[in-house]
């Protein structure tokens, strides 16, 4: 698959670059781009990046070692004697650097921006259906995987830094992709990952608490995703523009106002461009008539919840600004019947059922709680933990969020990384303490099934197999079990670590044991 020009003449390379000093020969061939020492060879050119942890420049000896024809740094280094290109901002020089190497890809396809806190992924999913219903050809790039034309690939990171990113667009326009459908993360943003990204859409679904161990406030989260609608889709070279806003989030007629492009905004409870007429919701979906700048027409989707009436609502805008036909529109969202980790039934044969969701923060647990509570008449029980080496201030948030909108909550870990389990697990603890929730041993309940009352309930299993393999042990017919927080992922973070943990498998083990033992 072709992956952009063979070499190209250093300065025709940097000719996209404001401002750039260059010390050594101009005129050298590049013949590719790095910003991993373990990625040179011999005449690349090497991104030595400041890094968030660590900075690039401490690799440049292993780079140079590895063939590295020229280095992009933020300052010249006397003792190298290689060709130096001096610039004020490595990423953002290595966003337009990576552009220009694989020739813009961004241009020739349809590009769709999703930012927000939660409802990137699902969102990604219904634009995905709903353009391979008109006909089209598109690729995902996002926090589950990279997919286009059959083809799939593990995410590394929800925004793949941006000499990755350029490289996958020019891999899709190569495979015939036609649109682009990008998660776009905060941090990306922050890190210019998107830069020289041309957007025919920004979309924003909402903001709540998340990632505050990176961003210093709430204000400064904002920010970073206001960037996708005023720096990266004002510098767009896409004509026509779109800004598509989720009017019922606070911040969204804040982020409509300095928006670039043309304004597009849709809501339940405001009345935007489109905006839901009547609702009806049931476990086998939702179904909806909804208005658009094209009239009136009734959708039906299998997913449920009020997030997803959003996650559906946000999905029809990019298909009214796009102009799609509304049968492909309709289709495409019938069409799509899960999205993996996302409110995920677990089917089972013991009159429980299981769901997996990817809700890690504050707002996304309680959305998911609440789905499942008005949907389902049985006692509700929510497996969770908090991620380590993360925003600490969420933890006590969830334990009180977890406790109202659940009949038990169990606390259990979930990525505790370089963190001490049991010392997220009592940050946690802490906030169920607050709501004056009752604890209990895992014995007690077995043996009591009847000490669950209307107050609010918890008991701390640490190990998450354990408490998984509980909470379905424990559920009785008609019961609904939430497993919460990691939802698609395969793995557990423990330590420097990665081992493989899914929670679908445990849920299912867990299911089989239920089994197995009621027919002892």
């Amino acid at each position: 698959m072709k992956e952009g020009k063979d070499r190209l003449i250093l300065k025709d390379l940097i000719s996209d670059l404001a401002v750039a000093k260059v010390v050594g020969d101009a005129g050298i061939e590049v013949r590719g781009l790095a910003y991993h020492s373990r990625d040179v060879q011999a005449g690349f050119l090497f991104a030595a990046i400041p890094g968030w942890r660590e900075d690039g420049r401490k690799y440049i000896p292993e780079a140079i070692d590895r063939g590295a024809q020229v280095l992009l740094v933020n300052s010249f280094i006397e003792e190298i004697k290689i060709t130096q290109i001096i610039v004020p901002e490595v990423r953002e020089a290595l966003a337009r650097l990576a552009a220009t190497f694989y020739d813009h890809p961004s241009l020739s396809l349809k590009v769709i921006g999703i930012t927000g806190t939660n409802g990137k992924t699902t969102t990604s999913y219904l634009i995905e259906s709903i353009l391979k219903e008109a006909g089209s050809r598109p690729g995902v790039i996002g926090t589950i995987n990279y997919r286009y034309q059959g083809q799939v690939w593990p995410a590394p990171t929800t925004t793949p830094e941006s000499l990755d990113l350029q490289r996958v667009m020019q891999n899709m326009r190569a495979a015939g992709v036609t649109e682009v459908i990008l998660e776009v993360s905060s941090h990306a943003l922050d890190m210019q990952r998107v830069r020289a990204c041309h957007f025919d859409v920004a979309l924003f679904t909402n903001l709540t608490r998340d990632h505050l161990d990176y961003h210093r406030s709430m204000e400064d989260y904002f920010r970073a995703k206001q960037l996708l609608f005023t720096q990266y889709l004002g510098e767009s070279k896409k004509d026509p523009r779109f800004a598509i806003v989720n009017l019922d989030d606070p911040r969204g007629a804040e982020l409509l106002r300095v928006a670039a492009g043309r304004k597009f905004g849709y809501g339940i409870k405001k009345k935007g461009d489109v905006w839901p007429e009547e609702v009806a919701e049931s476990p086998d979906g939702l179904w909806c008539r909804v208005q658009t700048p094209r009239g009136a027409y009734e959708i039906a989707s299998p997913l449920i919840g009020q997030h997803n009436l959003y996650n559906l609502l946000a999905a029809i805008s990019v298909g009214e600004v796009f102009q799609i036909p509304i049968p492909a529109i309709r289709k495409g969202l019938r069409e799509l019947d899960r999205v993996p980790g996302r409110l995920e039934l677990i089917k089972g044969e013991e009159g429980v059922r299981v769901f997996i969701d990817y809700a890690h923060t504050e707002d996304a647990l309680a959305r998911a709680l609440a789905t499942l509570r008005q949907i389902y008449p049985g006692r509700l029980l929510v497996v969770f933990g908090c991620g380590g080496d993360r925003d600490k201030g969420k933890r006590a948030k969830m334990g009180q969020v977890a406790a109202w909108g659940s009949d038990l909550a169990i606390v259990t870990s979930d990525n505790p990384r370089t963190e001490d389990p049991l010392a997220i697990i009592s940050e946690i603890e802490e906030g169920l303490r607050v709501v004056k929730a009752q604890k209990h041993s895992a014995a007690d309940l077995l043996k009591q099934v009847n000490l669950l009352d209307q107050n609010p309930h918890y008991v701390i299993i640490p190990d998450r197999r354990e408490a998984i393999d509980f909470a379905i042990r424990l559920a009785q017919p008609n019961d609904v079990v939430l497993i919460a927080g990691k939802g698609h992922e395969n793995y557990q973070i423990i330590g420097p670590e990665r081992i493989h943990f899914d929670d679908r498998e445990e849920a299912e083990r867990a299911l089989g044991l239920k089994k197995e033992r009621k027919n002892l």
